[in-house]
């Protein structure tokens, strides 16, 4: 059954010569029914080219912004996809106009034989093709991944203090992260950025740090705001840092100028470079106080097989089962088609009547 539809203006967006992606308004029309050609768009005018696929939801570290430390129940094995249907998703993908995916979990690098993986999204021939990983396994892999066509990496690091960092993340060791960041940056794994989830009262004090850290080694370091997609249910906005404060923070220290500040980019990080000169970067990722959603090009398919349109709906389109099933290529477009259709127009954290993702974020993908 057709989706639901509605006239609606739509943007076309296109990039500039330099492939940097931008907002330009070439044809406004009026969409009264789900497209079947041309790229992903849904009924607010967003083109969608940004694919996160999520290899896995399991992780080495339990941070207490995304799992309970102890009694976490994974999907079984056979529930996750195979790297061939991960790959058949992300080729379909391609045709369909995504130009750039990056991988997810979890933690994607616990996942065995992922570096096979990576080597068969590469040969897709995306324009870009990136992944997060918490570091723990870059001294090891970061060489690999870079031969299998990695282009680039966010590492999640979210204290510069070995104590503190080893009770956030319950698990792992400070100084094996930061080895493995050094790895990825030999291996020619670049921009490397590092992805820092601020709390409140937990290491908000941080945050000049982890400017100076960026000076240092000249990395872009991103602030990112606490979201609502713990396991344990502990969110609270009192926890969230405003991205606002942490730019007045760090600009009273190192003053700041913003990079490419009229560009409407549907990237979810707004980049800051210092004043002085000095190497490196600052960006914040506003996802509570300043949401982003009327430029957002990004769709997910979770490890066991879901389209999502948003990283905080429950809307899924699952395409697992259809392709165990034998579904055809055209059949899975189509479904993922309908999933990018039936998006909001945002993520509405801050409505009254807001309902927080069943699914935490390990289970999503980020």
């Amino acid at each position: 059954m057709d989706p639901v539809t509605r006239p609606v203006n739509v943007v076309i967006r296109t990039a500039k010569p330099d492939s940097a992606t931008s907002a330009t308004a070439i044809a406004p029309r009026s969409l009264t029914k789900m497209p079947t050609g041309g790229p992903l768009v849904d009924t607010f005018g967003r083109i969608h080219t940004d694919l996160r696929l999520s290899v896995t939801d399991r992780c080495n570290l339990r941070c207490v912004y995304c799992l309970p430390e102890e009694g976490v129940v994974f999907r079984p094995r056979e529930e996750i996809l195979s790297f061939e249907e991960i790959a058949r998703v992300a080729r379909l993908a391609r045709g369909l106009g995504v130009t750039a995916v990056r991988i997810t979990g979890g933690e994607p690098l616990i996942r065995r034989n992922v570096v096979e993986l990576v080597r068969q999204v590469a040969e897709i021939g995306f324009e870009d093709l990136s992944l997060t990983t918490n570091g723990t396994s870059l001294s090891r892999l970061a060489k690999p991944l870079a031969a299998a066509g990695l282009l680039r990496l966010n590492v999640s690091c979210d204290s510069l203090r070995p104590e503190r960092y080893a009770s956030i993340r319950r698990r792992g060791d400070l100084d094996e992260v930061l080895t493995g960041m050094d790895a990825a940056e030999e291996a020619g794994l670049l921009p490397l950025k590092v992805n820092v989830v601020l709390v409140g009262g937990v290491n908000d004090d941080e945050v000049l740090d982890f400017a100076a850290f960026a000076r240092a080694t000249g990395r872009t370091v991103r602030f990112i705001e606490f979201m609502p997609l713990d396991a344990d249910g502990a969110w609270q906005r009192g926890a969230v840092v405003p991205s606002d404060d942490v730019l007045a923070r760090i600009s009273s220290e190192y003053p700041l100028a913003a990079i490419d500040p009229e560009r409407l980019d549907p990237a979810p990080a707004d980049t800051y470079r210092f004043s002085d000169g000095s190497k490196g970067a600052v960006a914040v990722v506003a996802s509570v106080t300043r949401p982003f959603c009327g430029t957002c090009n990004r769709l997910r398919l979770t490890a066991d097989g879901a389209i999502r349109n948003c990283l905080f709906s429950d809307n899924e389109v699952t395409i697992r089962d259809s392709m165990r099933a034998g579904a055809s290529d055209e059949e899975i477009a189509l479904a993922i088609r309908r999933s990018v259709w039936g998006k909001l127009p945002g993520h509405g954290i801050n409505d009254p009547g807001f309902l927080r993702p069943a699914r935490s974020m390990s289970m999503i993908g980020g």
